[in-house]
């Protein structure tokens, strides 16, 4: 059994019913699924339950990653595991989902919001400084990671630019046990020695160093905007990480 299969017991037409499933299934990536947990959750939608091995038949995935991808999905509250041999799973209801995701949203512009009340009551000046020239940001860059002494978090779409140009004070960061994270591109090669996450559609470069100073860049790095004021870094900080733990 397939997806195709399935399709065509619902009537109408196949090929737009396919069209439709696999663009529903690359919408779940916008919340932090895999390729293969989108698809995966969408057919046991279909399904109503089953195994790791018939979800995979159905979603059309690799079986090998089957099992993983049930307990990804698992793990992010998607699916519900039912027990037995072989295990079998089934999905969260769309419409519980739909109000947990919802109230997740709401609830962290509400904090950005009153982040921006409370500065504006405080009247903090200068929260953020601009940098111009595609070498001034990169060497801002290298200033941020060679200053760091517990902590760097940098999520990029051009990462081979920046590690090329920066892959001395990279080396000296990874000598001295600074924590770092990554979040780029698929494919883009990184450093080792580093946590790295893979994420499709990133446009800018945002830069924490410490929790404490933060960077964000243009797409070309041709210029950036450069705080260290605590408040706006860790809360970007703590952005960065949601990004880098809800993707596998």
């Amino acid at each position: 059994m397939d997806i195709k299969n399935i399709i065509s017991k619902l009537g109408g037409d196949p090929d737009q019913l396919l069209k439709e499933y696999l663009a529903v299934a690359s919408a779940f990536s916008k919340l932090g699924l895999s390729v293969y947990e989108s698809r995966a959750y969408v057919a046991l939608v279909a399904l109503g339950s089953g195994s790791a091995s018939l979800v995979a038949d159905v979603a059309q995935i690799p079986r090998t990653s089957a099992y993983k991808t049930m307990k990804g999905l698992e793990k992010k509250g998607f699916v519900s595991a039912k027990g037995g041999r072989p295990a079998s799973f089934a999905p969260v209801d769309p419409s519980e989902l739909s109000k947990r995701f919802v109230s997740e949203i709401d609830g962290s512009f509400a904090k950005v919001s009153s982040l921006k009340d409370m500065l504006s009551e405080r009247g903090v000046p200068q929260l953020v400084y601009t940098i111009m020239g595609r070498e001034r940001v990169l060497d801002k860059i290298g200033e941020m990671l060679d200053k760091s002494q517990s902590s760097f978090v940098m999520s990029s779409p051009s990462l081979s630019v920046i590690v090329r140009r920066l892959r001395k004070r990279f080396a000296s960061a990874l000598s001295r046990d600074l924590q770092m994270t990554i979040i780029t591109s698929p494919f883009v090669k990184a450093p080792r020695g580093m946590k790295v996450v893979r994420r499709k559609g990133l446009i800018a470069t945002d830069v924490i160093s410490d929790g404490r100073t933060a960077l964000l860049a243009a797409p070309d790095l041709s210029a950036c905007g450069y705080t260290d004021n605590e408040v706006l870094s860790k809360h970007l900080e703590d952005f960065l990480r949601i990004m880098s733990e809800s993707v596998e």
